[in-house]
This record gives structure tokens, C-alpha cells and sequence, in this order.
């Protein structure tokens, strides 16, 4: 009955190899494409696939450039995605400046 939660900052820092491959990127698709992974050291390896259940994955990178990596559409296609531009000072004052207002009043 319980739950798992993961959470990876800079999701995107792992440095592409010669084809483009993510190694550690890649190791998370295939647990989220297929649900687990087979233990290769195992006598049952062909056989039995070690599932994981009951995770959950939450990933945070921010735009590509500065020594982070375009990721691959594979790994994104699992996501939901949010993201917000910058916003300006003046603005970032504005809206905080509200919801102070609001809450002492």
C-alpha cells in the first residue's frame, strides 16, 4: 500500500555520447516504457523481469545550452509538461504584491 516518489533536478545534464545516447536517461525509458528491467546476472534473466510499481517520476531541466542536453522525444513522451517564461520584476512585484495585499486584508 505504499508509494514512491522520484525526483531528478537537472534532468537533462547527462552529456551525450558519440550517437546521441543519454545512458542514464536511457536506463529511466526503459523502466517507464516497459516497467521494470531484467537482471542480467540472474539464472532466471530470460524469464523473470524485475517490475517496479507503485513509483512515481517527477524530473525538473531547464533549457538546452550551458552544459545541459536536448533530450530525446522517447524519454519526454512520458511527461507532462509545464514550463513559464521568465517574468520581469515589475511584473513578479505586481502579482506578489496582490496576493500580500490579500492576505492581510
Amino acid at each position: 500500500g505504499k508509494r514512491f516518489m522520484i525526483f531528478v533536478d537537472d534532468l537533462n545534464m547527462p552529456k551525450r555520447e558519440v550517437y546521441f545516447a543519454q545512458p542514464p536517461i536511457e536506463i529511466l525509458r526503459q523502466w517507464m516504457d516497459h516497467g521494470g528491467w531484467y537482471d542480467r546476472k540472474s539464472a532466471q534473466s530470460q524469464t523473470r523481469m524485475n517490475q517496479i510499481v507503485d513509483v512515481f517520476f517527477i524530473g525538473a531541466m531547464g533549457p538546452p545550452g550551458g552544459g545541459r542536453q536536448p533530450v530525446t522525444n522517447r524519454f519526454l513522451r512520458h511527461f507532462n509538461h509545464i514550463a513559464f517564461p521568465e517574468m520581469s520584476d515589475s511584473s513578479m512585484k505586481l502579482i506578489f504584491g496582490k496576493i500580500f495585499t490579500a492576505h492581510l486584508e
